[in-house]
């Protein structure tokens, strides 16, 4: 005797309700074959369309201050994991290390603006504001052939007045809902389990690929991508 799958059909109005018409033609469909099954003899399964589609859950990895001598690393790992991240390059930072900044760009990834650097926004007149911002985007563009729209202002510093400039220069602000800390270097252990139990669907993992030793940063990141990937999170990249 032969099986078949018969998928079980869903109307929906605009308000997420099933309409009585489509109601009435799924059920006069599934009578259907069910009259077609016992006729050629076919076992009938029912299966709801809606469970096969489920969205996947997302996580956004951000990576701050580089490029650096550990970025090669962390883009090693990505690549071993198939996972995307956002960079957050420092100006000077991507003018010294243009290889990196095309790498990562090259290798799928969002380069994002961080300020040329790493001052603080709401201390720094529009003048400087301003180079902060557009001679990053001419060192980022070196290496992408693309200008960044999103910016991350340093130490996650945010008023009325940065808002309203890094609007005027045609930027999206991005910050972070989950802080590793791993700049003061608390330990791999800590950096997983701070990503790990802090990740929701939608998070923005904020860690560091420069700016300092980021070796403890490199040795977490195999544990929290294998982890996450079980966990079924797709990885994203953050763009305004």
């Amino acid at each position: 005797m032969g099986t078949r799958t018969i998928e079980r059909f869903t109307g929906t109005e605009r308000d997420g309700h099933a309409s009585a018409g489509a109601l009435r033609r799924a059920r006069t469909r599934l009578v259907t074959a069910v009259v077609i099954g016992a006729l050629t003899g076919s076992v009938l399964v029912a299966v709801d369309a809606t469970a096969v589609a489920a969205p996947r859950k997302v996580v956004y990895l951000t990576f701050d201050d580089g490029p650096g001598a550990h970025t090669p690393k962390v883009l090693d790992l990505l690549k071993q994991h198939g996972a995307k991240a956002t960079f957050y390059q420092t100006g000077g930072n991507a003018a010294a290390r243009p290889w990196d900044t095309r790498r990562a760009h090259r290798e799928g990834h969002s380069v994002q603006n961080h300020t040329w650097s790493h001052v603080d926004l709401r201390r720094v007149d529009w003048p400087t504001f301003k180079s902060e911002v557009t001679r990053t985007d001419t060192a980022i563009r070196n290496g992408t052939g693309t200008t960044p729209t999103c910016l991350r202002p340093p130490y996650g510093a945010v008023d009325q007045k940065v808002r309203e400039r890094a609007a005027a220069l045609r930027k999206g602000l991005r910050l972070w809902t989950v802080d590793t800390r791993d700049w003061a270097r608390p330990g791999r252990a800590a950096i997983e389990s701070r990503v790990l139990n802090g990740v929701r669907d939608g998070s923005v993992v904020l860690m560091h690929d420069a700016g300092g030793d980021r070796s403890q940063t490199v040795a977490a990141l195999p544990k929290i991508l294998k982890t996450l990937k079980a966990r079924g999170y797709s990885f994203g990249k953050q763009t305004c």
